[in-house]
Parts: structure tokens; sequence; C-alpha cells
């Protein structure tokens, strides 16, 4: 007797771990579009006080701070900062500044050994202030110089929390530096211009409606190009890979199309709105580090004010180095030896149309020292921490 067997496919359940990652990614997804939503409307009033091409940098700040603090007292929510956000507006930031370069970055290459040494310098002040904030804080080695060397917010956290040490400590003083340098530089900058300030305006509806068509497919394809080459430099952990990569692109996507033999004579430049789209998630990402803040003493507060008061002090030092070594007038040493705030001091040299290429040159060459040099600088503070705590 023939007996049909059938076979009916048994498909898979999502397991739990998998739901949770799926609800954590939409409330991410929520959360980043209250900020952008709150960050458009205060980017646009900052630029009714304040002439500059950074302002939606601002705006970002203060929404996510705001949204942090609101779901942490309203909803008893406490979300982590979106580190991927921050990836994303560095590569926008570096597409906006590569192609917003004229000039040539090798005509500025004989002035890399000057780079090398301003980064050497503020990379030896750093250690000694990581060093006196370990000591006036009581805080291990390690913790203070995660916290003091200007690697960028996220990354020295994150480090922090692999090798189990004060991940909130690390946060705050990095948000205080990258905060305080933001603020104040572009401020410094406006002053010592005077009349010669020229307003950036960013007009995000009319690059909406201007976009033709042709234009349109060029953003998609350099943003796709942007991607794998981002993509590509953080799998391969490439220092600075985001920003780094998304600028290469920039710089020489105009000069790769025009060689192709079946393309004519094309300029693209990518529209404002991918510069604000940058700068708000930039801002965003600083602002969640502030709205995440455990409450801190008030000495935790002091400490950390001292510690980032030194490192400014550095950065001015250094900027005084550069004037004499160079022939630099004193705001584009300020803006090449600003402690932190690559992409942001960057674009303030772009809003002032000041020696763009200088001073992107010399922020590469130190963020390249920084994460290429942080593999030696673990070995060398975890070996004094366990040497610290045997004596």
């Amino acid at each position: 007797m023939n007996q049909s067997i059938s076979i009916t496919p048994v498909l898979e359940e999502p397991t739990h771990q998998d739901t949770a990652v799926a609800k954590l990614f939409i409330k991410q997804l929520i959360i980043l579009f209250l900020e952008m939503l709150l960050a458009l409307p205060l980017g646009l009033l900052l630029a009714k006080f304040y002439t500059g091409g950074i302002v939606w940098i601002f705006g970002g700040i203060a929404a996510g701070t705001l949204v942090l603090q609101g779901c942490r007292l309203f909803y008893q929510y406490s979300p982590k900062p979106n580190r991927t956000a921050r990836k994303v507006g560095m590569a926008f930031v570096g597409l906006t500044i590569g192609s917003s370069i004229h000039g040539n970055l090798t005509s500025v290459a004989s002035g890399i050994p000057i780079f090398i040494f301003l980064t050497l310098f503020l990379l030896l002040c750093g250690g000694c202030i990581g060093y006196i904030y370990s000591r006036m804080s009581q805080t291990n080695l390690l913790t203070a110089m995660l916290a003091t060397v200007p690697g960028g917010v996220g990354i020295m956290a994150a480090i922090a929390a692999d090798y189990n040490r004060n991940v909130p400590l690390v946060a705050l003083v990095q948000a205080i530096r990258v905060t305080t340098v933001v603020l104040t530089i572009p401020f410094i900058a406006r002053t010592s211009v005077g009349n010669y300030w020229n307003p950036q305006t960013l007009p995000v509806k009319s690059a909406l409606l201007n976009l033709d068509l042709s234009q349109l497919k060029l953003l998609l394809l350099v943003l796709l190009v942007t991607g794998l080459v981002v993509y590509l430099a953080i799998l391969f952990k490439i220092p600075a890979g985001d920003f780094f990569g998304a600028l290469l692109i920039g710089i020489g996507f105009n000069s790769l199309l025009n060689c192709l033999p079946f393309v004519g004579d094309i300029h693209f430049s990518p529209p404002p709105l991918i510069n604000v789209l940058g700068q708000m998630l930039l801002g965003i990402t600083i602002g969640e580090y502030w709205g995440d803040k455990p409450t801190f003493g008030k000495q935790t507060l002091g400490y950390a004010l001292m510690s980032v008061a030194m490192t400014l002090a550095a950065g001015a030092i250094a900027a005084i180095l550069a004037m004499q070594l160079t022939s630099w007038d004193w705001l584009t040493c300020l803006l090449v030896t600003a402690p932190g705030g690559s992409a942001e001091m960057i674009l303030v040299s772009l809003a002032l149309n000041h020696n763009v290429e200088i001073v992107t040159t010399g922020h590469l060459v130190r963020l390249i020292a920084i994460n290429s040099s942080l593999p030696l600088w673990l070995f060398l503070f975890r070996r004094f921490d366990s040497q610290s705590e045997l004596s």
C-alpha cells in the first residue's frame, strides 16, 4: 500500500535575541528621527543669531542632549550614544570637505614634518596632562590617558569599555573637551576676522528643488562609492577611516569621472543638504554623550575641567610654535593645533575659506598618528598601571 509523504518546510521562528535586536534598532531609529527633527529648527534659529557655517552642529548638540535627557526623565529609558550616526556624519562631512578642496593636498606636503612635530608635541603634552590628571583625581593611569588624549569621544569610551575602565568618566572629560573646542574656536575665528567674515548660507530647500536628474544620479553614485570605501576602511581598521575615506572620494570623484572615455566634462558638488545632515549628525552624537551622563560630584567635574583647560593651553602653545616655524597666520595655526574636533575645525576653515588644505592636512596627520599609535599607548599605560598596583 503506497503512502504519500508530504514534506512541509519548517520556518525558523525568530529567536528572542533577534527580536530584541530588532526592537533596539527601531528605538534607535525613532530617537535619531526625533533628534534630527529637533536639530533642524534649532539650527535655523541659531542661524538668525550666529552667522556661521557650523550652526547645525550646535543645533545637533542641543537636540541630542534634550532628547536623551527626555528619554531618561519621562520614559526611564537610557539609550546609548549612536556611534553609527557619528560614522555617517563623519562620512558626509568628509565628502563635503573633499569636494570643496580646489587645491591639491600635495602642495602642502612640504609642511608634513611640521605637522608631525606638532602632533608629537601635542601627544607628549597629552601624556603629561593625563599623568597629572591621574594623580589629582586618584584614578588609574589608563583611564586618565583615555580621558585626556584628543582621540574622539566614541573611540576612547569604547576602548575604556573593552578594558573594563571607567567609561562614564572617560566620556565626560572627552565630551567637555570636544564641546569646548567646538564652541570656542568658531567664536574666536569669527572675532578675529571681523568684517572679513563671510557667512556661509546653506539653502536646504533650494538645494533640493534645484537638483536636476543628472546631479541626483551623480549624488546617488558618490554616496554608494563613499559607503563602500568607508565600509572597507572601517573593516580593515584604517585610522579615521570613515572621515579619511570620504574625504578622498570627495577630492578625487570629479577627476575619476572625467578620466572615463564615455563621460564628458562633469563637475559635481554635493548639495548643501549633505553638509547640513553631516553637521547635525556630528552635533547629535556629541549631545548624546551629554544626555547620557550620570551625576558626577563637584570634585570630579572640577578635575575634568582642569584637565580640559590644560589641553586647551597645550593647543595654544602648539599654535605659537607653529607661528614661529611657519609663515601661516595665527588663525591657521590655531585651527591646525586645536585639540580635537578635527572635522569641526576643518569645517570652520571651510566656512571662512581660510587655508582649508593646510588645516585638513594637519588634522589628517594627527588623526592617523593618534589612531596608529593607540596600541603602543595602551600597552604602555596598562604596564604602568600593573606596576603601580604591585607597588
